[in-house]
């Protein structure tokens, strides 16, 4: 059976919210028919000549302008920043008006998920500033039902806006079972729509 590639796209600086996202590629790989294509963005420097190198030294590979028009679904992440989306990830989307005016991206689905340092950190504020841009590009935004019981429960991140992540002022706190639970049923829930809707297209 062929798959098909849904994005995991993100932007980590102490490595919380990119072990989200592979959690939320977990989630995806365990839906028979998709897999996950893993791409972050690198840093934006301060200064007027580019420090980042071409290719990352380790991790998830660079991503390109190209894999939003290959996939048929897209998971966003990135840490909060003053409760908004990060500034590489910021970035990163305005540079996408090619695939906005060509609609690439109108009608896939699309689910958002963020890490902060604190309770009142402005993940909800951030999910929803990851937001924006998707609904510019046309594409449909996939919450987290209360139908997972550990959006009730949890003390430390979750949202039916997107997956959160409580990585406490250090960044140092472990992924949570109710986020580890929330971020897989999160990515499968994505991928299940996504192939139902690439079926019925």
């Amino acid at each position: 059976m062929n798959t098909a590639d849904i994005l995991v796209l993100f932007y980590s600086r102490y490595g919380a919210t990119r072990d989200l996202a592979r959690l939320i590629a977990e989630g995806i790989e365990s839906v028979p028919g998709a897999s996950a294509r893993l791409r972050c963005v690198p840093a934006v420097s301060s200064v007027c000549e580019a420090t980042e190198p071409a290719v990352p030294a380790d991790g998830a590979p660079y991503a390109e302008y190209r894999d939003l028009e290959e996939c048929i679904g897209l998971a966003l992440g990135s840490p909060t920043r003053f409760g908004n989306m990060a500034a590489p990830m910021k970035y990163f989307w305005d540079g996408s008006s090619a695939q906005w005016l060509s609609g690439a991206l109108s009608g896939k689905p699309a689910c958002v998920f963020t890490s902060t340092g604190s309770v009142h950190g402005g993940q909800e504020t951030t999910l929803l500033s990851m937001m924006i841009p998707l609904l510019h590009h046309g594409m449909l935004l996939v919450g987290l039902p209360y139908s997972e019981p550990d959006l009730m429960t949890t003390s430390t991140g979750g949202s039916p806006y997107g997956v959160t992540h409580l990585a406490h002022a250090d960044g140092r706190a472990p992924i949570s079972p109710e986020e580890k639970r929330l971020a897989i049923a999160q990515g499968k829930r994505l991928a299940q729509i996504a192939l139902q809707l690439r079926s019925a297209s």
